[in-house]
């Protein structure tokens, strides 16, 4: 089994495949995201300009993409949660994390990605980067009751 790249379980053939290559149109906004995320892994550069609406293709840098995709190692999506972009709307928003590893890194691209049914196939518009949390930390005080539950103080306990 060659399994999708999307992170969905299938096999390839029967997921993304299809809608990359035109046989299937997505029918939701979610499955035209994983389709988009598996072209980014499967370098299908003319798909994802493709799936892009007319109207927000300006800038489009087919040539940068293309090495882009190429140069990465990616390392799944992470569907986090879709609002409408259902079979029967005609809008959709997808909130998802791409990981990838290119020259600077490990990364996550997190990100609100808008998508809109124009005679009746669903393209990608325009995304909104999502900022992480800040990471905060509770500091345990000495004379704090531990954390693990034992009635003991922290320093008595776990803070040895």
């Amino acid at each position: 089994m060659n399994s999708c790249p999307c992170g969905s379980g299938s096999d390839y053939s029967a997921c993304c495949e299809p809608i990359i290559t035109g046989k299937t149109p997505a029918e939701t906004a979610e499955q035209l995201m994983r389709a988009r995320y598996t072209a980014h892994v499967k370098v299908e550069i003319d798909f994802l300009y493709d799936s892009t609406h007319p109207d927000h293709r300006e800038g489009y840098d087919h040539e940068g993409t293309r090495v882009w995709a190429e140069k990465s190692e990616w390392h799944g999506l992470e569907i986090l949660g879709t609002t409408q972009g259902g079979p029967q709307d005609e809008q959709g928003e997808v909130e998802f994390i791409a990981r990838f590893r290119d020259k600077q890194g490990l990364r996550n691209h997190q990100e609100r990605g808008q998508f809109e049914r124009t005679k009746g196939k669903w393209l990608f518009t325009d995304g909104k980067m999502v900022k992480s949390k800040p990471v905060t930390v509770s500091k345990v005080g000495r004379n704090d009751p531990c954390d693990c539950g034992s009635g003991l103080k922290h320093k008595k306990c776990c803070g040895k």
